[in-house]
């Protein structure tokens, strides 16, 4: 039967403890003390999930590197069963390791991220004489949408003896494939974490690897074809977050109702001066979904009104963003039809003609190409590259999920600052 290891990758001792504590009550079998949090609160966090759960295997998730004897050392002495070490550390790291295990009474665990032929190397460190490996895709591997590594699992578990763990974006949904393909540790992180309900989420995950069929939604990786999908799921405010606050429109206001979100790949427009001719043939130009942007200079003159936005309905167009001014808001509105301007304006120019469609265009201080993700909302517009929209789309779900359990936290007591902490993470002077 395989385990269930939840990795505690938090910043907060404090915080991992009633998580832990939750996640057994649910049936986890092992606890890792994550990397980020060995990193942010040392050997104690070790020492102190050792102390709470004297019965449960520990993971000391250190990823070693080098001086393999003597960070074994620190954790086993801090009371840790199981240490990991990089499968792309050199041998004799790993042999070190090894013998500083035997010692300690401990197990290790060769972590595969990023090992380029990772059965060789599994049948390297078996030869080494290691306790498990661990098939491991990183989250920013898992951000950018890449697919689980399942054959390889198998081979690895048909070509050596070892047990293997596999990390990386697992869920209750994925978990039984996993243990189908012969994984002996499954190891879930935000899939559990990112739930206000530990116990719950623990338990979905544990059905799942007894073979039932578990749909939760969370922690979902998207690929190209469900960009829209994704984004619609998620704010302005978590993809300015994922985002490294970048993609962010300046002086662009929302013209919808309340609640309203929009979402789609920008078609460019470019004009001056009030001259609607070029916005307006952008609508049959469009594909159903798309965002027309059009860059108008920051004129005061309308160049888009009621009768535009009736046939850009019509055409299935998903929204507009304009950097300039936009008039007859009130029927806008009434159609629910998602706009964005820079101004609001009664007059209107003239069908003149200038311009064009297609081009990169600069628009809110963002510069846009067609085919860029258009996200906005009532807070305001955000610019994706067409290249990262997988990867923020993903990173922005991530974002909007995790406050799942921050919501929690705060709605049993606790504050905004005290969950994260914020007086002991500020920099020291």
């Amino acid at each position: 039967m395989a385990v269930l290891q939840l990795a505690l990758d938090l910043m907060q001792t404090g915080r991992a403890v009633p998580i832990a504590r939750e996640s057994v009550a649910g049936g986890a079998d092992w606890l890792e003390v994550g990397t980020p949090l060995i990193k942010s609160e040392g050997a104690e966090s070790i020492r102190t999930l050792r102390r709470e759960f004297p019965g449960v295997k520990i993971v000391a998730d250190t990823k070693t590197m080098d001086v393999g004897s003597l960070e074994v050392e620190i954790v086993a002495k801090a009371g840790a069963d199981i240490v990991t070490v990089l499968g792309l550390s050199d041998n004799s790291t790993i042999e070190e390791a090894v013998s500083a295990a035997r010692k300690y009474g401990t197990e290790i665990m060769v972590d595969m991220i990023n090992v380029p032929d990772k059965v060789r190397r599994s049948k390297e460190v078996e030869a080494m004489g290691v306790s498990y490996v661990c098939l491991h895709m990183g989250i920013d591997q898992q951000m950018r949408g890449e697919d689980p590594p399942i054959d390889i699992l198998k081979r690895i578990v048909s070509e050596t003896s070892l047990p293997v763990a596999v990390a990386g974006g697992i869920t209750a949904e994925t978990a039984g494939m996993y243990v189908e393909a012969g994984a002996s540790v499954i190891i879930v992180g935000g899939g559990i974490m990112k739930t206000a309900d530990i116990t719950a989420a623990t338990a979905a995950v544990k059905a799942a690897m007894s073979g039932a069929i578990v749909d939760t939604g969370l922690s979902k990786k998207y690929g190209e074809d469900e960009l829209f999908k994704a984004f619609s799921k998620v704010s302005t405010c978590n993809i300015s977050d994922a985002f490294h606050k970048r993609g962010v429109m300046i002086g662009i206001t929302p013209r919808i109702v309340s609640g309203q979100r929009m979402a789609g790949r920008a078609l460019t427009v470019q004009t001056v001066n009030g001259d609607w001719a070029k916005p307006v043939e952008a609508i049959d130009r469009a594909q159903k979904g798309d965002v027309i942007v059009i860059d108008a200079g920051g004129s005061p003159v309308a160049v888009w009104g009621e009768l535009a936005s009736h046939s850009a309905v019509m055409m299935g167009v998903a929204g507009v963003v304009i950097d300039g001014a936009i008039r007859d808001i009130d029927d806008i509105k009434a159609m629910s039809f998602p706009a964005f301007s820079r101004s609001v304006a009664p007059n209107a120019g003239e069908p003149k003609g200038y311009g064009g469609i297609g081009m990169e265009i600069s628009v809110g201080g963002q510069m846009i190409r067609t085919g860029d993700w258009i996200i906005g909302d009532e807070s305001g517009i955000v610019v994706v590259p067409k290249e990262k929209a997988v990867e923020v789309a993903n990173r922005a779900l991530d974002v909007h999920e995790r406050e799942n359990r921050t919501r929690e936290e705060i709605t049993r007591g606790s504050t905004l600052s005290k969950v994260n902490e914020l007086s002991k993470w500020e920099p020291v002077r």
